[in-house]
């Protein structure tokens, strides 16, 4: 059989039990912990115990857990765990001065020994990485005990902590909520609530946790209404929807004159779905315009039919030609697509052709 056990700081594991008997809820029962034995009160058994081990982030899932409770826990025991709490607090208070010796970014939320005395754990926030084993040592010697340092989150410190939230209720953290889910701004703009994180936030400085877990109804909900701000047909002629009220299930219109109306879903539905459905105006294409051509004009300039030519537009790499009154009347024209025009051909060899002459006036010589 697997039960639940709850330990202290709202801390939750699973357990077998080898028994015939169901342990009662809520009874004090001796589990195997870490090294040695604890005490824990029963919150599940059963088939609930198994639920909440398939969802919960402290379940063990399809496997079987690793450890056992060992037995009910009798009044000895139970005074052995209450003269303890006097041990935490002062636990916590000389593990805090050690850290204020070593000169640590960090913030001890708690502490927790266990039933058997036999290993400590201090539970602590910090914004850095920190490097506690110095403080490790230090502690270990103080409390000749083995010394857990387990760090957790402002979510789980409230957690472990406990309190009266701002609803007037218990942090739905400590009191019911299996697993802390991240919580973002997008679950409260979908709940159409204040961006001000002072009215948003919970004692611990985080958003809110119950913004998560009522988000999936306000999505399922929102897809029964029409959006915000969406022109519709009804009863009335045109309006424009302005107000969507989730718990109330109604829906305030606004017409075109301004008019404000706020009516029941189901009515709006009625109306949206009675409004007459809009006629199309359909314009007929215009028939383009046909043209009766006798054989006898279909090839005469009195009616031609223009045929479609294909333009191809090149561009020239060669130089502008050089002007008619610039050449020499002997020279044959000189071909300058390249620098220094073309060199060691038959009957223009020159010595000294290394590009353009200076001068191509009329009494240049010619080559002979």
């Amino acid at each position: 059989m697997l039960i639940e056990v709850a330990f202290r700081g709202n801390r939750k594991e699973f357990f077998s039990w080898d028994l015939p008997d169901a342990p009662p809820l809520h009874a004090h029962v001796i589990v195997d912990a870490d090294r040695g034995e604890d005490l824990g009160q029963v919150h599940a058994v059963g088939d609930l115990a198994l639920k909440r081990s398939m969802g919960c982030a402290h379940g063990c899932g399809t496997g079987s857990p690793a450890h056992r409770a060992l037995r009910l826990a009798t009044k000895r025991d139970v005074r052995h765990s209450q003269t303890l709490e006097k041990a935490n607090d002062d636990a916590r208070r000389r593990a805090m001065e050690k850290v204020h010796a070593a000169g640590l970014a960090m913030k001890i939320s708690d502490a927790e020994w266990q039933w058997d005395k036999k290993k400590l754990t201090l539970y602590f926030t910090a914004e850095k990485r920190v490097d506690f084993r110095n403080l490790v040592r230090e502690l270990a010697s103080t409390f000749r005990t083995r010394i857990e340092l387990k760090q957790i989150g402002v979510r789980d410190e409230a957690k472990r902590l406990d309190g009266i939230g701002r609803c007037g209720r218990q942090y739905c953290s400590a009191a019911w909520l299996p697993e802390l889910r991240p919580v973002n701004l997008g679950v409260a703009k979908d709940q159409r609530l204040s961006l001000n994180p002072s009215q948003i936030s919970g004692a611990c400085g985080r958003l809110m946790c119950c913004l998560r877990y009522e988000h999936e109804f306000y999505v399922q909900s929102r897809k029964r209404f029409p959006k915000e701000g969406k022109v519709v047909i009804t009863a009335v002629g045109e309006e424009k929807v302005t107000v969507v009220d989730l718990f109330r299930e109604a829906v305030t219109l606004r017409s075109v004159e301004g008019t404000m109306r706020t009516i029941p879903l189901a009515q709006f539905n009625t109306e949206a779905a009675n409004r007459p459905a809009p006629t199309a105006t359909v314009l007929e294409d215009e028939a383009e315009p046909t043209y009766e051509v006798s054989p006898e004009l279909m090839y005469t300039s009195e009616f031609a039919i223009p045929e479609p030519r294909l333009v191809i537009l090149t561009e020239s790499i060669e130089s502008e030609p050089v002007p008619e009154d610039r050449r020499s009347p002997d020279r044959p024209p000189r071909r300058r697509g390249r620098r220094g025009g073309r060199r060691n051909r038959g009957g223009n060899n020159r010595p000294d052709d290394q590009g353009p002459p200076s001068s191509s006036g009329p009494d240049d010589p010619t080559p002979e």
